[in-house]
């Protein structure tokens, strides 16, 4: 009895403790598991609170202050567009505890449209929140564009370095007519609409095409001259250079009237609106943002047979 009893007890011995080991791993891969996601939703959260996913909306101070906004980069859709800095600015004015704002511009030029739509919104504001001033401060350039919005704000600080200017308008492209002809390439154009390969760059240049697109960056180089006059008003001083596309040093456009001093966001936050403490306002893209607007724009491109040079305040 006792030696059929000994091998039972090791094989239920054997039993237990494979038992044992089994479970143990599954324990063991169960905290791997749950570990590994936490670590994995840790790092998701991080990456797209960094990237901006969800958005961020500036925190006002719990007392008077100076608030800023940015407008950085070529002025585009895409890039730095008229609805996001048109939001930062409508942030900055309606906290009651904004005793001024700056717009700090570093950007080249880009879009006579969306420049546009951020100039009437800055007027609209002014007017709207007349005890609140609006300041411009250029860091490294502001350039045509740039500089279209610029000239809405009560005035304009630079550093003696800052590029101020480029008053103008172009449409730029290439031509590729002799290079196909070498390579024996036949431009095969087909349209509905007389103009509609307007300056097509594989086409020889139509001179009519191009009377009609000097006129046009005429009209909207005249548009931009009667926003800087407005803008600027007995503090321009005019020259045959003024409105040419010129660019001046920050010094200089001082002089010119282009600008009205020296300042950083630092000093005029500190000694013109007299608020030291600053809170930025701009608004930054999410990533899906960010994401749809250049989808939507590789989808326009995509579906436009033919895209025409586009007309640049750069």
């Amino acid at each position: 009895m006792s030696e059929q009893q000994e091998p039972n007890w090791e094989r239920t011995v054997l039993e237990k403790l494979a038992l044992s080991a089994v479970q143990e791993q599954r324990r063991a891969r169960h905290w791997s598991i749950l570990f590994k996601t936490l670590g994995f939703l840790y790092l998701f959260i991080v990456l797209f609170l960094a990237a901006g996913w969800f958005g961020s909306d500036s925190v006002s101070l719990p007392k008077a202050h100076t608030a800023l906004v940015d407008l950085q980069g070529v002025i585009a859709a895409d890039q730095a567009s008229a609805d996001s800095v048109i939001s930062s600015l409508q942030g900055a004015f309606e906290d009651k505890k904004t005793r001024g704002v700056i717009l700090r511009i570093n950007s080249p030029g880009g879009s006579p449209v969306q420049a546009g739509q951020i100039y009437d919104e800055i007027k609209r504001l002014r007017a709207k929140h007349p005890n609140t001033p609006l300041y411009a401060v250029v860091d490294d350039i502001c350039a045509s564009g740039g500089y279209y919005v610029a000239v809405g704000a009560d005035k304009i600080f630079v550093d003696k370095a800052s590029i101020v200017g480029s008053i103008g308008v172009l449409m730029d492209g290439f031509g590729f007519t002799e290079t196909m002809q070498k390579l024996g390439v036949e431009r095969r154009l087909l349209t509905a609409g007389e103009n509609k390969g307007f300056l097509d760059p594989f086409s020889p240049v139509d001179p009519e095409q191009q009377v009609f697109a000097r006129q046009m960056l005429e009209e909207i180089h005249g548009q931009f001259i009667s926003v800087v006059r407005e803008g600027r008003g007995k503090r321009l001083k005019e020259t045959p250079e003024t409105f040419s596309g010129l660019v001046w040093s920050g010094e200089k456009s001082i002089e010119l009237g282009l600008a009205d001093a020296l300042g950083s966001v630092d000093s005029v936050a500190r000694d013109v609106i007299k608020a030291e403490d600053i809170v930025d306002y701009t608004r930054q893209d999410s990533l899906l943002e960010r994401l749809s607007g250049r989808l939507g724009a590789a989808m326009a491109k995509a579906w436009t047979p033919f895209e025409p040079a586009g007309v640049s305040l750069r």
